[in-house]
């Protein structure tokens, strides 16, 4: 039988026959349900045996620094998790405490016939994971939905960097680039005889996100990233049609709307890198470039870092270099005399005597995501006024750790390795303190963008955030915005009308509404909450000519919720044609 997630994306971490007790999904690195192989494959799996699935996370209540900014964007996000998963017939469970506890306990009140897990290189996921295998009886499996390529089908070896682990990818695009399927609806419900005994008390989402705001303040939430998959996929709709021609420019922190800004929502598995690839490749012939330098970014760079992370477990220390003569260089210069030396907290408080760094810190601290240029230079002049190497690794991962959205990353953690000890670069000239790794300088940087430019930005955002401004582009480090609100009708959200929807635009709204009607009806009011929101000419009505299909739509019998909406926007898309 073919099954609908290749095989070869899933390891058995413990053995066993598969019985007719539910199928948990402990999901940790990727909490979304769409385009989710690790939730096509609980699904398919509970459907073979008769059982019903339930989705479960495990909340701890302090996680490698993680503050307000991160915890609350995480919490919102399953939340709106929670109910799409309603939509599926797929019961989410959120439990509290360190998951190697609480998830065993979880299965064995339940009868759990197998377990799956998302796939995370980083080494508290993997204890986790080890200590589960070692404490269930049940089966299992995990299941790589982060990447593209699987981090284990990609390489089977630590990569010397880019230039060889390209190349595989490459191979591998034909058999792992693919379609998602629709994830299988769920044919048994929750609760099962198995598990009729555990309480179905409902998550207090308020609760919990005030307690993670008050015990996390010291870091506080920032405005402009709303949280949550459909917002990531509005941010994917922007960035693709708005902004992906100015991609090619991403290297200039003084244009920061070149960048796609989704760095949070993959972080936190909120839209799949897979996803975003695929409706890239859409634009390859009228964007070639800025295509291939964005999938470069998406799949190579952020697997790249995948493959340090897995084959390298101590990839956040000095000694996670593989290569000795990084190592080497590092250490003979451990002692050189630095001109200037900063505390911890004089670099948390932007107070060094370089306006260009401390701009950076600060974008970071109130703007919750630094430019991704200004993350290099950050790093490497933490390593030249720190009294080690070593040091400057652990205030630079510290600092990453606490104030960005996406920290806690393995892109993050290689981002600082490349900066201090050469991970994934060569050797270059000799000099004070950095030996032999690369070097950057203020001047290089003069060189080659407007350096005040980008401070001025800063400075105005900061100014922002202090004054208490919320949902503008200037308190947003990316310089874009995208209005989405809560619809009163439903708990999905929805992208608000506050400009001109493209003909593609249009266009892909109805495709995804008509597509997805009878099979996934989340998506599908969602596609039509959005052309509800958005501005339509009766010109662009005309050229289209989509109408005919939303027609078509509104009087299908299947789905009364999806007709109702599509009726809805018939009816006013004929006042605009017939005043």
């Amino acid at each position: 039988m073919n099954r609908l997630v290749n095989e070869k994306r899933v390891r058995v971490l413990k053995e066993g026959k598969v019985g007719t007790g539910p199928v948990i999904y402990w999901c940790s690195r990727d909490q979304r349900v769409r385009d989710n192989w690790a939730l096509i494959y609980a699904c398919e799996t509970a459907n073979e045996t008769g059982a019903p699935v339930v989705v479960v996370f495990s909340l701890v209540t302090r996680f490698l620094g993680a503050g307000a900014r991160q915890f609350c964007f995480m919490l919102k996000g399953l939340r709106e998790m929670e109910q799409a998963l309603l939509a599926k017939n797929i019961k989410f469970v959120l439990l509290e405490g360190d998951p190697s506890l609480t998830v065993p306990r979880f299965a064995k009140e339940c009868g759990a016939s197998l377990i799956v897990a998302d796939q995370s290189p980083l080494r508290l996921g993997r204890t986790w994971r080890v200590a589960i295998a070692s404490s269930v009886d049940c089966p299992l499996h995990e299941v790589d939905a982060h990447n593209v390529v699987p981090v284990w089908e990609a390489s089977q070896k630590l990569e010397v960097g880019a230039r060889t682990l390209r190349g595989k990818l490459a191979k591998l695009y034909p058999e792992f680039l693919v379609e998602f399927p629709e994830t299988p609806v769920v044919k048994e419900t929750w609760p099962c005889a198995a598990a009729a005994a555990l309480p179905t008390i409902g998550i207090d989402w308020e609760a919990l996100i005030v307690r993670a705001r008050n015990d996390g303040a010291a870091v506080p939430e920032v405005t402009w990233a709303v949280p949550g998959e459909f917002a990531a996929h509005a941010t994917l709709e922007h960035f693709l049609t708005r902004r992906l021609k100015y991609y090619e420019h991403r290297n200039d922190p003084a244009k920061p709307q070149a960048l796609s800004g989704l760095s949070p929502y993959l972080h936190f598995g909120q839209i799949s890198a897979q996803r975003c690839a695929l409706e890239a490749r859409r634009y390859a012939k009228s964007s070639n470039k800025a295509v291939d330098v964005f999938l470069e970014e998406l799949i190579v760079r952020r697997e790249l870092a995948d493959n340090f992370c897995w084959y390298s477990p101590k990839y956040d220390t000095i000694e996670g270099q593989k290569y000795e003569w990084a190592k080497e260089t590092v250490r003979e210069h451990s002692k050189d005399k630095r001109a200037y030396l900063y505390s911890l907290q004089q670099f948390e408080n932007g107070e060094t005597h370089d306006d260009l760094w401390n701009a950076a810190q600060l974008e970071m601290v109130h703007g919750g995501k630094m430019h991704g240029f200004m993350r290099m230079y950050w790093a490497k002049k933490i390593m030249e006024w720190t009294e080690s190497p070593d040091q400057a690794l652990e205030f630079a991962i510290h600092l990453n750790d606490k104030y960005q959205l996406d920290g806690r990353d393995p892109s993050g953690y290689v981002g600082c390795m490349w900066s201090i000890v050469g991970v994934h670069d060569q050797g270059w000239s000799e000099r004070p303190i950095f030996g032999k790794i690369r070097y950057m300088a203020y001047s290089g940087c003069v060189k080659k963008f407007k350096v005040q430019d980008y401070i001025k930005r800063v400075d105005e955002l900061v100014t922002a955030v202090k004054a208490g401004e919320k949902d503008t582009a200037v308190v947003n480090p990316g310089r874009f915005h995208i209005e989405v609100s809560r619809s009163l009708d439903c708990d999905s959200l929805a992208v608000t009308g506050s400009r001109v929807c493209s003909e593609d635009e249009l266009q892909r709204f109805v495709r995804v509404a008509s597509a997805n009607a009878r099979s996934d009806t989340t998506r599908s009011l969602e596609a039509l909450r959005a052309l509800k929101s958005v501005d339509i000419t009766a010109e662009t009505l005309i050229k289209t000519g989509v109408g005919k299909e939303l027609k078509k739509l509104s009087k299908q019998r299947e789905n009364p919720s999806v007709s109702s909406a599509a009726a809805a926007i018939v009816q006013a898309w004929q006042k605009l044609l017939l005043p």
